[in-house]
């Protein structure tokens, strides 16, 4: 089965399948305000253990932070026990059905959900990945 990411404000399909916000928060900017385009619907799971962590999204947004930097650190943060398991249960579900991974940024290019499913294809390379 093939493993998509979008944008979690992108109209949902029905070809998305089983949808997984990979988002730390559901938040506007200032991280206490709920996002009014953000609601329950539009996932079918919240997955924050595969989230950048606020500190490390902060040092990218805030702090200037290079995206080589925040991709190192990133994929770290993947290596650690609590989001090995949750990687390892996003793989089984996409071996069996369609899994879409959603964030808030609208290209897939400079945002963690891309090198989120590069990790899933790399530990499991019979998965293929399309990027919306």
């Amino acid at each position: 089965m093939p493993l998509k990411t979008k944008c979690i404000l992108a109209t949902p399909a029905q070809s998305d399948g089983f949808r997984i916000s990979v988002m730390n928060r559901h938040t506007l900017n200032d991280g206490l305000t709920p996002h009014p385009q953000i609601r329950d619907h539009l996932f079918d799971w919240h997955c924050a253990a595969l989230a950048p962590s606020a500190k490390l999204l902060g040092d990218y947004y805030k702090r200037w932070l290079p995206w080589a930097d925040f991709e190192r650190r990133y994929l770290l943060h993947l290596q650690q026990a609590e989001s090995l398991v949750a990687l390892e249960k996003v793989i089984h579900m996409a071996e069996s059905r369609q899994v879409t991974l959603l964030c808030i940024e609208e290209r897939p290019h400079y945002c963690h959900r891309r090198l989120l499913a590069e990790s899933c294809v790399r530990s499991a390379p019979h998965l293929a990945v399309t990027f919306e």
